[in-house]
């Protein structure tokens, strides 16, 4: 099982909308710090934000406002949100 952040950037209209992003529920955080684990793969969509994760013994990933995201099942990270974050999300 991989456990690398995927960050596509800016992905295309027609991919979001395969996907049913704009479908999914949206989840809004404020400029915060806190630890998080997976149970679930998740994909997300950021609508607003920038943000840090960093991987318990990896390296940090900064994603932001644009992006595509997807975190493996069974990962415990760090989140370090600089600008408050607006995100469409699916578990699964």
């Amino acid at each position: 099982m991989s456990q690398d952040i995927q960050v596509i950037s800016n992905p295309d209209e027609a991919e979001l909308a395969k996907l049913g992003v704009r479908s999914w529920p949206i989840w809004s955080k404020e400029a915060s710090e806190f630890p998080w684990s997976y149970d679930e793969r998740e994909q997300c969509y950021l609508l607003e934000g920038e943000v840090d994760v960093t991987p318990d013994g990896g390296k940090s990933v900064r994603i932001q406002a644009g992006d595509l995201v997807t975190f493996p099942q069974g990962m415990s990270c760090h989140w370090r949100i600089f600008k408050d974050v607006r995100k469409h999300y699916q578990f699964g």
